[in-house]
């Protein structure tokens, strides 16, 4: 028998059934942890040649036995014999986006996986290099993070060819979640044809037209639709005389005609870039060529005054029977913020606002265009996804341009002029983006979809069109996922009644956006119990005070705060504001009638096709209106109804102590640690006095001063600066706000005429600098709104650079450089547990990819950011990392934290001593956090779902 492999996330004990082997021989070899490997397996005894040998796996989530054939082909069954369903996720790939493949593959397999389905994992390195992972390195925030360690972490595949045979074996059908190259353009699906493995998704060649824009663009003008003119740039030169000729001929000015220059193929916007004029698109699209982007470019006319959108196509019909319907469509629009933010001229809907939280674009669904344009977006797009041969599911981008606005020629039988204007369909996305708040979950949600419902939905109908697994498919209970398992839910106390859970985000500060990604992650993670009734709530903000610090010092105005219990797809939103705003619309009559009207014609489109199904059990979110409560009426009622609050609020009234002190004056449980320790850790000044005691114990704090805004806008900036260095002794400052947190604010500070940027960007109220505006490089500063009253300037620390690269010089392998000369590298680290017996979980050496100070991307923006968990052997011994979490939970104790707790930190990789940065007492819980990759090192790891659930029962417990 050829070797096999089994992986599970979860630990495992194995029984074999002795009465098989006879004379034969079996091994089992352990791979990391997470996953086996049967190597060598034979049977020598002729007389059983064709018994089986039975493995029974158990796991903590969920319980299965698994069959592994004397051919190599493994069956897997759940506990009561029937057959289980195994897909393997395909993420990585050698674009730039394999960041979002990573957090894609992760929400995947967070809500397919249960019972009667079993999820195995797949990486394809930029090398193209094939590996078997671990779920766990699913949850890594970036590949960075595990890239360098595959060999050593992860199975490896001497050829694709050689991972395409095992996939054959092992998986009854893959899920492809790779983004751009290798993923949409046809490559993954050849392989997978070639070697007659099942998948979800479009075929090869229907792929590989539809992934080249200037393919597609030719194809849809072949089939009839409006598209917008186009010129295509080779590798080889471009003829500028034609250049000019194709400005003139669609009445743009050579000289400063605005258009937009992208690859013909790559996705998520990156390489996109608007030029002014011939000479500027020339020299822009040679940029994306020797960047090595693409070898061919697309030169399209800016569409001024229109509005983008995108729609999410399902196919619900059977077999070869297509019956594409087309979700409720979704507006994006960018937006600016008045005077105080950075307008673009060449806005446009790139990376950073595709994947980042910020107020510079919102989204809205249904859109706010005519009902007319409405109609015309879903007809279109589902006779597109038929013509152009698409399969189970896919997103659809485009613009409607109102008769106002739109310049563009076009027959009268061309499709898609509407009374109101007119409608373009610019790009095919064959593997939406499947992050937590995507537009595949935003759309379905609002026609009655979960997450689950949704994947589990495009998995099953892939099912179909491969027979022998089409009835095992049949078999599976859809709806009942993970959240229904159980074997998860034994795992856990069984409370009589389900346990009503409030998970609290939002607030006023700058940190609003990343606790609405905390909450909605901690919302969707504690929904996997059965016993639980988690209900996520909005902290709306507020404009009623000066400054973000008088927002906790008035208890009575506080207590006034409006709170929002939210449905299901209102929670799907990537700000705030959005959430917000949706929460007024889904109460103001006319459009709310107008998205009731549109969400009942698009289910009665997808029953047409899905009652046909067995698979199909019924949609599963309703369709429900936002509460609207008072802070004290919230909490009052939290009381009543006996619930723990799980604080996801970031900064402001949810970490300094105001909003634990309201809780407990109800004695109604919450997360984190109590007020009078949160309000402490708040303010970084006093937490350093707090542990200055510490010094002869390994503990060390950083000298600072702590300046008022209004006064380093009034006095003379050579002055500070002169002031400033001499008083800490140093020749750099790291500048912060007093009171805010996930880098928001922090830059480095190199000398006056830095200092003068940063106090003129206080001054302005800028909601952010833009990128390298200092004297050394740096990405975006996001700047806290409204300024802060006061901010600290701290010695900036030098630390060793670390870097991590994808592969060599050579194009082989992958590294981690370190030099190690000033032995200091800087850690993030969580600790839990209750009150004076803190634990510290394994540090994580954060590496900043651009700059000295850690952005808001590599923090918190899924793809980004590279953090080392646990520290590499190589960089610190095991003796000097067991004082250093000495040390940290010496910290926490000291503080009196309780629950958990995230401490920022400089370590000595040779002492283990700690120079404290600060303490997080709310500390972000986005997909991607490092908390996650920390709970995943413990013994036995623990998956996001456990994590979430032992700081509610920590909670919980504290009040018992």
């Amino acid at each position: 028998m050829a070797s096999s492999t089994i992986h599970h996330p979860s630990n495992f004990t194995l029984k074999f059934n002795k009465a098989f082997f006879g004379t034969g021989a079996s091994s089992v070899e352990l791979l990391y942890g997470n996953s086996f490997k049967i190597l060598n397996f034979h049977n020598t005894n002729k007389k059983k040649k064709k018994k089986r040998l039975r493995i029974s796996c158990t796991y903590s989530v969920p319980a299965s036995t698994c069959e592994v054939v004397g051919d190599g082909v493994v069956y897997t069954e759940d506990e009561e014999g029937k057959r289980v369903l195994r897909v393997g996720i395909i993420c990585g790939g050698p674009s730039a986006e394999r960041g979002i493949s990573l957090n894609s593959a992760r929400s995947v397999l967070d809500h397919i996986q249960g019972d009667d389905l079993q999820v195995r994992c797949y990486y394809i390195d930029c090398n193209l290099n094939a590996y078997a992972i671990s779920s766990a390195q699913v949850y890594s925030n970036t590949p960075a993070d595990f890239d360098y360690k595959l060999k050593s972490l992860a199975q490896s595949f001497h050829t694709l060819a050689d991972l395409a045979e095992h996939l054959a074996t092992t998986v009854d059908i893959v899920f492809p979640v790779i983004h751009g190259k290798f993923g949409e353009d046809g490559d993954i699906q050849e392989l997978l044809e070639k070697y007659n493995v099942p998948f979800v998704g479009t075929g090869s060649n229907e792929c590989r037209q539809a992934f080249d824009k200037y393919k597609a663009s030719l194809k849809l003008s072949k089939l009839g639709f409006i598209t917008v003119p186009n010129f295509l740039v080779q590798e080889y030169g471009t003829n500028k005389s034609e250049l000019s000729q194709w400005f003139r001929r669609h009445q743009l000015d050579p000289d400063l005609g605005k258009v937009v220059i992208k690859p013909t193929i790559g996705g998520s916007s990156i390489g996109v870039r608007v030029a002014y004029g011939v000479a500027d698109s020339i020299v822009k699209a040679e940029e994306i060529i020797s960047e090595g982007i693409d070898n061919r470019v697309l030169i399209e006319m800016f569409l001024e005054g229109g509005s983008e959108f995108t729609a999410i196509v399902l196919d619900v019909g059977t077999g070869s029977d297509y019956r594409p319907v087309v979700l409720l469509p979704t507006e994006v629009e960018l937006q600016f913020r008045g005077a105080n933010d950075l307008k673009e001229n060449d806005a446009i809907f790139n990376y950073r606002r595709k994947y980042l939280p910020t107020q510079q674009v919102a989204y809205h669904t249904p859109p706010r265009f005519p009902l007319d344009a409405i109609e015309n977006i879903r007809k279109g797009a589902s006779m597109l996804f038929q013509q152009l041969g698409l399969r189970d599911f896919a997103r659809i981008d485009g613009w409607f341009l109102p008769n106002s606005s739109c310049k563009l020629s076009s027959s009268d039988s061309d499709f898609g002029r509407t009374e109101s204007g007119t409608i373009l369909f610019t790009d095919i996305n064959l593997i939406s983006g499947m992050e937590q708040t995507s537009f595949l979950f935003q759309q379905a949600s609002k026609v009655g979809f979960s997450h689950t419902n949704i994947l589990r939905s495009i998995i099953h109908h892939a099912c179909l069109r491969f027979p022998n697994i089409a009835s095992v498919s049949g078999l599976s209970d859809l709806v009942p996922s993970r959240s229904k398992s159980s074997e998860l839910n034994k795992s856990f106390p069984h409370r009589e009644g389900a346990q009503k859970v409030f998970v609290i985000f939002g607030g006023d500060t700058s940190e609003r956006q990343v606790s609405l990604m905390s909450g909605t992650n901690v919302w969707l993670n504690l929904k996997a119990f059965s016993d639980l009734e988690v209900i996520p709530c909005l902290l709306s903000s507020t404009s009623e005070y000066a400054s973000s610090e008088d927002a906790g010092k008035k208890l009575d105005d506080v207590r006034s705060r409006t709170v929002w219990s939210l449905p299901y797809s209102l929670v799907l939103r990537h700000t705030t504001e959005e959430v917000l705003d949706a929460c007024i619309e889904a109460i103001e009559p006319d459009r709310a009638a107008l998205t009731s009207d549109l969400r009942k014609k698009v289910m009665n489109d997808l029953m047409e096709g899905l009652k046909d199904h067995n698979w199909f059990k019924g949609f599963d979110v309703v369709d429900e209106v936002p509460m609207r409560f008072s802070l004290e009426q919230w909490i009052k009622l939290a009381k009543e109804v006996q619930a723990t609050v799980f604080l996801a609020v970031h900064g402001g009234i949810g970490e300094d102590g105001t909003l634990q002190s309201l809780l407990d004056a109800e004695g109604v449980p919450y997360t984190g640690p109590g007020s009078m320790a949160s309000k402490l850790c708040m303010d970084k000044v006093a937490t350093s006095v707090a542990l200055k005691h510490l010094a002869n114990s390994g503990v060390l704090t950083i000298n600072k001063d702590v300046r008022r805004k209004d006064d380093l806008v009034n006095k003379p900036i050579n002055d500070i600066w002169h002031e400033l260095t001499q008083k800490l002794q140093c020749e750099t400052l790291c500048v912060k706000p007093s009171k805010d947190g996930c880098s928001t604010g922090v830059a480095r500070l190199c000398c006056s005429k830095d200092l003068a940027i940063y106090v003129k960007a206080l001054e302005d109220c800028l909601l952010r600098i833009p990128p390298n505006s200092l004297s050394k490089a740096h990405g975006m500063i996001e700047m806290p709104n409204p300024p802060p009253e006061l901010v600290i300037f701290e010695p900036f620390i030098e630390t060793d650079e670390i870097i991590v690269r994808s592969k060599f010089k050579n194009g082989n392998g992958h590294g981690l450089t370190w030099k190690g000369h000033s032995r200091w590298v800087e850690i993030t680290v969580g600790v839990v547990g209750k009150l004076g017996s803190m634990h510290s979980l394994s540090p994580s050496i954060t590496v900043k990819e651009t700059g000295d100070i850690l952005s808001l991307e590599e923090k918190f923006q899924g793809g980004t950011g590279i953090n080392l968990t646990p520290p590499p052997l190589s960089i610190m011994s095991v003796k000097a990392l067991e004082i250093c979490k000495q040390n940290i939970e010496l910290i926490a104790n000291t503080l009196q934290l309780e629950g958990f707790s995230r401490i920022d930190a400089f370590v000595n990789v040779d002492s283990g001593e700690v120079l404290i940065i600060e303490v997080n007492t709310v500390p972000g819980m986005t997909p991607s956090t490092v908390l996650i990759h920390q709970a995943l090192a413990e013994q036995p790891p623990l998956y996001p779902h456990q994590f979430f659930r032992t700081l509610l029962d920590l909670a919980y417990e504290r009040t018992m």
